[in-house]
C-alpha cells in the first residue's frame, strides 16, 4: 500500500475543516458566555444601586 500526494492533501483538507468547525463553535460559545457574564454584572450593578439608595445611612458631622 502506498500513500500518494492526493491522499495526504485530502487528509490535510479534512483536518483543516475539522479545526475550522471546532474554532467556530468555540467562538460562539465564548461569545454567549461573555454576554451572559455582562448581563449578570449589569443586573447586579442596578440591584446594588437600588438597594444602596434604599438603605442609605445618613451621618452628620458637627464641628465644635
Amino acid at each position: 500500500m502506498t500513500i500518494s500526494r492526493d491522499d495526504l492533501e485530502a487528509k490535510a483538507r479534512q483536518i483543516v475543516a475539522a479545526i475550522d468547525e471546532t474554532k467556530e463553535s468555540a467562538r460562539d460559545t465564548a461569545v454567549l458566555a461573555g454576554l451572559a457574564v455582562a448581563v449578570v454584572v449589569v443586573i447586579a450593578f442596578f440591584i446594588g444601586r437600588r438597594r444602596g439608595k434604599r438603605n442609605r445611612t445618613l451621618i452628620e458631622v458637627y464641628r465644635v
